[in-house]
């Protein structure tokens, strides 16, 4: 197997790449910089875009173990969204009120941003802003999304931001079976992840970045980030590893990899789309507590994913993991029971890989001035749009710079450590186990599951 098919077979957006997949050298040797960057997906390179656009004089390496965009930003859902893990009452108990609205108001901003980004920089990233609709597929459901949007309303956020869609306009949106609502939120774009992370590697390479691939991290300290190849001397470090957090000496207990899993059918036909609709494109989800999110891609598949696979012992990460038979059915039989219509058709591409989750589900960015230590993560699967964010706020922060960005609620932010194993294994794949079992009492009872609120408790939302 070549190094390019075993890429391409990734994921679907790997796979859909135009043209060859272009491989960087391995770090020759030792070297010194100005900035060391360890990973070369979304958080590293949008950080080394930004310290480049900032100051081009600064000498910055990306340091990568496989390939840029090898790991969750060319493999996600394709949801450039203004999700974050957190909730404003949450974030808000840390902080301030102001500061909780402004988080949020930045992360509707970001989606923009990363859009600007990728106009400017000639990337055809297959951008369609037509916003989120989470259908509400039972009565709790629809109950849930009103206390949802009023929520959102407690916190000045007009229906500009969020809304709630009756039954007829849900269904004219997203074309599935028991709607009876949905809340719908402009902040949100469809794209193909793959051509984002690729092109923002070329973007930096084109301000004067240096980026070596094949080049696995043994070691981060101050001062010197030490590889197989070689030590990168820097008097500025940032950690940029989000799943893979966790292969690190030192950093195993700071995000749990869970993985997501993914499918992608055939191209479908016009007949098809006209009883789905998604016409312009919105990426949708709907209210269980099992997380599952879809797409429709600009060739006319459908591209569906959810969260259904288990956390492996002592973080395991393996290229074994990615795929998981029993969940891609459980993924195949929900979706083809929003869509019934899609049964008779084929699935084309199955893949998947770990995200990073803190312990108390609220990311974070940080830079220590004294160790030249940075660092980001803990998207809990929503990295998109917020590892721009987070690139903007440590390049702002590496220089010095009082900015907004600097000033808001994540920056500084720390998440305990999760549990050593074997409660780490235990309490993942309870939590697992009882948001799957929640929705079944939920759907049968029409009630809030207690077990679903006492296990949120436990991983502090």
């Amino acid at each position: 197997m070549t190094e390019e098919t075993r890429l391409r077979r990734l994921s679907l957006w790997w796979d859909t790449l135009p043209g060859p997949v272009r491989t960087r050298a391995a770090l020759p040797g030792d070297r010194d910089a100005d900035v060391a960057i360890v990973g070369a997906g979304y958080t590293g390179l949008w950080t080394a875009y930004y310290l480049l656009g900032l100051d081009p004089t600064l000498r910055v390496v990306v340091l990568e173990a496989e390939t840029a965009g090898f790991g969750a930003s060319g493999r996600n859902g394709g949801w450039c969204s203004a999700l974050f893990p957190a909730s404003l009452a949450k974030i808000a108990r840390g902080s301030s009120r102001d500061a909780a609205v402004r988080m949020q108001r930045a992360m509707h901003d970001t989606v923009d941003e990363v859009g600007r980004v990728a106009h400017a920089e000639g990337l055809d990233v297959q951008w369609a802003k037509a916003g989120t609709v989470v259908l509400a597929r039972t009565g709790l459901q629809r109950e849930q999304a009103r206390a949802e949007v009023e929520e959102w309303r407690s916190w000045g956020f007009g229906p500009q931001d969020y809304a709630l869609l009756g039954p007829e306009e849900a269904q004219e949106r997203v074309g599935a079976t028991d709607v009876l609502g949905a809340v719908f939120t402009p902040h949100c774009a469809a794209i193909h992840p793959a051509r984002l992370v690729r092109g923002i590697a070329d973007a930096v390479e084109r301000r004067g970045g240096v980026i070596h691939e094949s080049t696995r991290v043994t070691s981060l300290e101050p001062g010197i980030v030490r590889t197989e190849h070689g030590d990168v001397r820097a008097p500025v470090v940032v950690r940029a590893t989000e799943g893979y957090t966790a292969t690190l000496p030192g950093y195993q207990r700071d995000l749990l990899p869970v993985y997501s899993l993914m499918l992608a059918t055939e191209p479908l036909p016009a007949e098809v789309w006209d009883r789905i609709h998604l016409s312009d494109r919105p990426t949708f989800s709907d209210g269980r507590r099992l997380i599952i999110y879809g797409q429709r891609t600009a060739d006319d598949r459908l591209a569906f994913g959810g969260r259904g696979a288990p956390y492996h012992f002592a973080s395991s990460i393996r290229p074994e993991h990615d795929r998981d038979a029993a969940v891609y059915a459980g993924l195949w039989q929900v979706l083809c029971d929003l869509f019934p219509v899609l049964r008779p058709h084929a699935v084309t591409h199955t893949w998947g890989g770990p995200l990073g989750v803190p312990r108390d589900w609220y990311s974070s960015c940080s830079f220590d001035p004294v160790t030249g230590v940075a660092q980001a993560g803990g998207y809990v699967g929503d990295g998109v749009g917020t590892s721009n964010l987070a690139g903007r706020t440590l390049a702002d922060l590496i220089l010095r710079r009082d900015t907004d960005l600097t000033t808001l609620p994540w920056v500084g932010h720390r998440s305990r450590r999760w549990e050593p194993e074997p409660l780490r294994w235990m309490g993942a794949n309870a939590g697992l186990w009882a948001m799957g079992t929640a929705d079944d009492v939920e759907g049968r009872t029409g009630r809030p599951s207690l077990r679903a609120r006492a296990f949120g408790r436990f991983l502090g939302q």
